[in-house]
């Protein structure tokens, strides 16, 4: 009897998943308890284990395919078992209908399509069996027409990159934004920076850590029509990686210092782009700091990481001429950008929260320990 690998539940919230790469092809034998493939959800990457020994005998749902939980992605049988009917028609029945029309061409090929007016029965695919994906309806396009641009490379939005966006639209769609900045001077940081050799990330998230714990209106999030003031302190530090954009969190960070931020930061940060992040490492976060300094960013408008209320962005730190004790010196100086939910949050009590991240930055106080 073939043994089913089924998409599982990362999460309480997860409907669906999304395949990401087959580490075995069919006909090849596996061992129970070894990855066999990689299925990312909307919190993180998670390698499934075969579920028996034997042979890889049939794969259902191919790579960059959404399938709801408990769904078949595919088949084992032991070595010398011929692949059983009774598997194959319920194949057919629980997995074939659902993604049939994938199988035959992509959403995206068939939006691109529908668009461009092309009839995509004359598309050749170029998928697993035979599917139609985006690129080939390019192709067909420019094949049509020399005036179109050439397409250089097409990137699927799928994994973390289509979390991401559907997450972001989501925010922005549910969610009043609105947007506060101050300018900061931010010499003592840097000055802090180059004595205790932390990221100004991980001094940025210390300051936000300690202005939650006097502000929990910020530290909050609205769900079921009841706002939900948080006990705990845990802030995401949003990461760029080739896959798109993560947010690892950083547990009780009012409760750690600079260097412990610093240390977990980096950590976090290489989980990420090894793509080694689990559920624990990417839940449960209050608020959000997000960095664009290192880019080279004044400063930006960040569209809040939901649930959560309010996400801090931060711009690069420049010289420039400020006025201290009546004198000018040159000082150094950043933007800091705060949205917030203005469901949730008014914007007095926000101008407040971020005058105190501020003047903990400006003042650095209590930060060593």
């Amino acid at each position: 009897m073939a043994t089913k690998i089924v998409m599982p539940r990362l999460s309480l919230t997860m409907k669906t998943g999304t395949v990401g790469k087959w580490y075995k092809k069919e006909g090849e034998t596996v061992e129970k308890g070894e990855p066999i493939v990689e299925v990312l959800s909307e919190k993180a990457t998670y390698d499934l284990e075969a579920p028996a020994s034997g042979i890889l005998r049939k794969i259902v749902a191919a790579e960059g395919v959404d399938v709801p939980v408990n769904e078949v992605l595919g088949f084992i049988t032991v070595s010398d078992e011929a692949f059983s009917e009774e598997a194959l028609a319920l194949k057919e029945t629980s997995s074939e209908e659902k993604t049939k029309e994938v199988l035959l061409a992509s959403p995206a090929a068939k939006r691109l399509a529908r668009e461009r007016g092309v009839d995509i029965s004359l598309v050749e695919g170029s998928g697993p069996d035979g599917r139609i994906v985006e690129e080939d309806v390019e192709k067909f396009i420019q094949a049509a027409s020399g005036a179109l641009p050439k397409i250089k490379r097409t990137i699927p939005l799928a994994g973390f990159r289509k979390i991401s966006a559907e997450r972001v639209a989501t925010s922005f769609r549910t969610a009043p934004h609105s947007t506060l900045m101050m300018e900061v001077d931010a010499s003592n940081m840097a000055e802090l920076h180059d004595r205790l050799q932390v990221s100004y990330t991980a001094i940025i998230v210390k300051a936000a850590a300690k202005s939650l714990k006097e502000h929990s209106w910020i530290n909050s999030t609205l769900t079921d029509g009841q706002i939900k003031l948080f006990e705990d302190v845990n802030v995401g530090v949003a990461v760029a990686t080739e896959n798109g954009l993560v947010v690892p969190v950083i547990r009780n960070a009012d409760k750690k210092s600079v260097a412990e931020i610093d240390e977990a930061i980096k950590e976090l940060t290489e989980k990420a782009k090894q793509g080694k992040l689990i559920e624990s490492d990417v839940t449960g976060g209050t608020f959000t700091v997000t960095n664009l300094g290192m880019h080279g960013v004044d400063f930006f408008v960040p569209i809040i990481n939901p649930p959560e209320a309010a996400i801090l962005g931060v711009g690069r730190l420049v010289e420039k001429p400020a006025v201290v004790n009546g004198k000018i010196e040159i000082r150094r100086i950043m933007v800091l950008s705060l949205s917030y939910d203005h469901r949730i949050v008014d914007g007095a009590p926000a101008a407040d929260f971020l005058h105190s991240v501020k003047m903990k930055i400006e003042k650095t106080l209590d930060f060593e320990g």
